[in-house]
């Protein structure tokens, strides 16, 4: 018995399939069965259900994925207590949204490259949904995701919070009657549509929310997957929506975006570190840690980096 087929079968054990845990181990489908398979003959019997589509954890697997976490988290305890400035190693998946790309991340991942040059760094960036599925399938090792997970499955620390603010274009605001209100309310009350996230996003809940507390039920949607777009879309007075504040400040100070007078929503996105239940793994400890000092969606990415 090895690490290298401990390790192997508790990806293949955790992760849907054993594409995705070869994936993962950077091996072919062929060698992580190889070394499962060198395990089930020196445990003398088999640990998956190889008679259905998918092969499937037995009675013997299942007892024994507990005791192969442990050994592969004694033995990463190990390697970090008697080699502690090598820092972590191996590769990390881990997902974000298109904000936290925008503000925060290279600032993460600089650090990240400081304090452990020999662990290489695979970030993903997509809406939340398909991030917490990815996470659930053991696709990444963890997710920064608005909101808490509803999986079972998924665990939720939460990190920070993102404001964000109703603009327009200073044309297409100053049309509110009187000008001098240069309202949300008036303009959508006019007819001017929303240019916002799909609605999978996390803003779409805050945005519905202020909807209805100020009794407006039809609305024009103009729905955009990317920020950038969108805040190009209120540049050219297409109509008005919501922007991260932080990330939006440089657009207002250079007069191509005005903030409307109810622009600040009442309520906030918290974001969460998300990742499997049962991993204990000193890598996602580290890297929560580090996302706990890193994430600040009030960033200004025009700025350069810290040395």
């Amino acid at each position: 018995m090895t690490l290298k087929q401990l390790e192997a079968f508790y990806w293949a054990a955790t992760c849907a399939n054993f594409a995705i845990a070869a994936e993962r181990l950077h091996l072919s489908v062929s060698s992580l069965s190889k070394r499962i398979s060198e395990l089930e003959v020196s445990l003398g019997m088999p640990l998956f259900d190889r008679s259905a589509h998918r092969a499937l954890l037995n009675e013997a697997g299942q007892a024994l994925l507990p005791r192969a976490q442990a050994l592969l988290d004694n033995a990463a305890t190990v390697r970090a207590t008697f080699a502690p400035s090598a820092g972590l190693v191996g590769r990390c998946a881990f997902g974000v949204g298109e904000l936290s790309a925008l503000t925060w991340l290279p600032q993460f991942i600089a650090q990240v490259r400081r304090e452990h040059p020999q662990l290489t760094l695979e970030p993903y960036v997509d809406v939340g949904s398909v991030l917490e599925s990815r996470v659930a399938r053991g696709e990444l090792d963890f997710a920064i995701i608005a909101g808490r997970s509803s999986h079972y499955d998924i665990l939720s620390q939460p990190l920070s919070q993102a404001q964000f603010i109703w603009v327009a274009a200073p044309a297409l605001a100053a049309s509110s009657k009187p000008p001098s209100l240069r309202s949300a309310v008036d303009l959508l009350h006019a007819g001017q549509p929303m240019i916002v996230l799909p609605p999978s996003a996390g803003t779409t809940r805050l945005i519905d929310d202020w909807l209805l507390q100020h009794g407006i039920t039809a609305v024009e949607r103009i729905n955009c997957n990317n920020w950038g777009a969108i805040a190009g879309m209120l540049i050219a007075s297409v109509g008005i929506g919501i922007l991260p504040a932080g990330w939006s400040q440089k657009l207002i100070d250079q007069s191509l975006l005005e903030p409307l007078i109810d622009s600040e929503l009442p309520a906030s996105l918290s974001y969460s570190f998300q990742w499997r239940r049962g991993d204990n793994r000193p890598l996602l400890d580290q890297l929560r840690r580090l996302c706990t000092q890193c994430v600040d969606f009030t960033v200004d990415m025009s700025r350069p980096l810290s040395a």
